[in-house]
């Protein structure tokens, strides 16, 4: 059985996990991590704001420039609210290298399996052929 060790992060007050242990433990997922979902909120401007940092942490931590990402923008229920331009995230999605880039609601259950299967994608396409062969079925540790 494959495991895939996928991590959810974002800037505060998104709905995520607000435990002082997840920040102490950040840079452990962060490491640890295959593919990230870099969430922001389509109705908070600062939520986005901070993802370049947060993408930079990332990097910085993993050491390298090819991580599986997928930028999402969050409450997308919401959208008499937004504030963030669907327009934006694609741009920040070009930026960071054609990454990935997705709209999702946890609400109404919008493409939050999308957003998983394809950060799956993009870590099986980085694991080495021969694991792949070994492997039959996967397991996704959503941290």
């Amino acid at each position: 059985m494959c495991e895939y060790k996928l991590v959810v992060l974002g800037p505060g007050g998104m709905g995520k996990s607000a435990l002082e242990q997840f920040i102490a433990r950040r840079d452990l997922y962060m490491k640890s991590g295959q593919g990230f979902a870099l969430v922001y909120s389509i109705t908070a401007q600062s939520t986005f704001n901070d993802l370049q940092d947060l993408r930079e942490q990332i990097l910085q931590v993993k050491d390298t420039e090819d991580v599986p990402v997928i930028l999402v923008g969050s409450k997308c229920d919401l959208e008499d609210e937004r504030v963030v331009a669907k327009e934006q995230g694609q741009h920040l999605a070009r930026q960071w290298g054609n990454c990935a880039f997705s709209g999702s609601s946890a609400k109404s259950k919008m493409n939050v399996n999308e957003i998983v299967c394809e950060l799956v994608r993009q870590v099986s396409r980085k694991a080495p052929v021969e694991k792949k062969l070994q492997k039959k079925s996967c397991l996704l540790l959503w941290t």
